[in-house]
């Protein structure tokens, strides 16, 4: 193919969008509706995954020692637990401080509940808080950190805390979550790919005698068929990008009209650092379902 003939395809492909009026608005109108609703749910779907993950980042292990470990001891508990390949840091809290972040946390309460508790008598422990690289992982860390009394004999380690039951189900509940999110995204995008690719053939359907007359005056099926590919794909273009500005719209007025009043300390993730993704997921996809409702519904018109 030439470059001017390709140049003329892609005039009477721009030419047809306009000159099919009200039909290339119903396709485009198709093609906004469906993305829009697969990126509502991406959207959804991504936000959960980031509430999923900022629970499963806020998963810790409180290690709690016996009121008899020296200083030295404890020193070597922390080093020990520091050079574990699965964690991240290894932060120490004195009892003094456990204290006080009780205190802390208890509100005006405090001091009624822990009437006669100070720093002269403390029922807390020393302790350290775990972090590790993969929250996956704490159950197995908790059970290697309880491993370390065996390699002591004053057994300097009294209590491995993280939640157990309740983590794993934590932990399945977010994976089930990302899961569903897969599969709902999966279904809404071959969904919209059908009821986009039949509202362009029915758009076709009205032009199937200009085709038949093309085809009988001796023109090719790629002649043929190469404006119909421009215009799928300008068709598919115009829709993603209408929805695009209206999923922008929406979203960061709803991200605004939460600030200040976040949900449990989450709020939506930031359009700025999704867009570039989403975008062109959408736009990829409207262009793409252009062009194969246009490819694969003239196809039949083309067999004279």
């Amino acid at each position: 193919m030439s470059f001017k003939t390709f140049l003329r395809h892609v005039r009477e492909g721009f030419k047809n969008v306009f000159r099919n009026g009200w039909m290339s608005v119903a396709s485009i109108t198709s093609i906004v509706v469906s993305l829009l609703v697969l990126g509502v749910f991406i959207l959804l779907v991504l936000n959960v995954n980031s509430l999923a993950d900022k629970a499963d980042s806020q998963v810790q292990i409180t290690v709690h020692l016996t009121l008899e470990t020296k200083e030295a001891l404890r020193d070597t508990i922390q080093n020990e637990i520091g050079s574990m390949p699965e964690v991240s840091k290894v932060e120490f809290v004195s009892k003094e401080q456990g204290l006080a972040e009780l205190r802390k946390d208890l509100g005006p309460d405090a001091d009624s509940i822990l009437e006669g508790f100070d720093k002269d008598n403390n029922p807390l422990n020393d302790a350290f808080r775990v972090q590790v690289i993969q929250p996956t992982t704490v159950p197995f860390v908790a059970k290697k950190i309880e491993a370390l009394n065996d390699t002591h004999p004053e057994k300097p380690i009294y209590k491995v805390k993280y939640g157990q039951g309740a983590i794993e189900t934590l932990f399945k509940i977010t994976r089930t979550i990302r899961n569903i999110g897969f599969v709902f995204v999966a279904g809404l995008g071959l969904m919209s790919m059908f009821l986009i690719s039949n509202t362009i053939r029915v758009t076709i359907l009205a032009r199937r005698k200009e085709i038949g007359i093309m085809k009988l005056v001796g023109a090719t099926n790629a002649f043929i068929r190469w404006p119909f590919f421009v215009e799928g794909a300008l068709i598919g273009l115009l829709g993603s990008l209408v929805t695009v500005g209206v999923l922008y719209a929406g979203y960061t007025g709803l991200n605004s009209s939460m600030q200040g009043d976040p949900l449990m300390g989450w709020r939506l993730l930031p359009f700025n650092d999704i867009w570039m993704q989403l975008g062109g997921l959408l736009v990829g996809l409207g262009i793409l379902i252009g062009i194969w409702g246009s490819t694969v519904s003239i196809r039949k018109f083309l067999k004279i």
